[in-house]
């Protein structure tokens, strides 16, 4: 192998790694964001149940449910 068959080696070599890492960073970016998104749905759903429940109080309160 000569010199530039063994540069062009090492270059395709760099760019090989260079996209895995890129790609790892894709992937734990996408697992970060998923893991968000439920967090914001639980939230949501927290909040939910809660208005739920402050509404059905406000009802008992003033008679509504009665």
């Amino acid at each position: 192998m000569n010199n530039s068959q063994s540069a062009s080696y090492n270059a395709g070599q760099a760019k090989g790694q260079a996209q895995e890492k890129t790609n790892q960073a894709a992937d734990k970016a996408g697992d970060m964001l998923q893991s968000a998104k439920e967090s914001m749905q639980e939230a949501g759903s927290q909040i939910k149940a809660k208005a739920q429940d402050a509404t059905e109080a406000v009802k008992n309160a003033t008679g509504i449910n009665k």
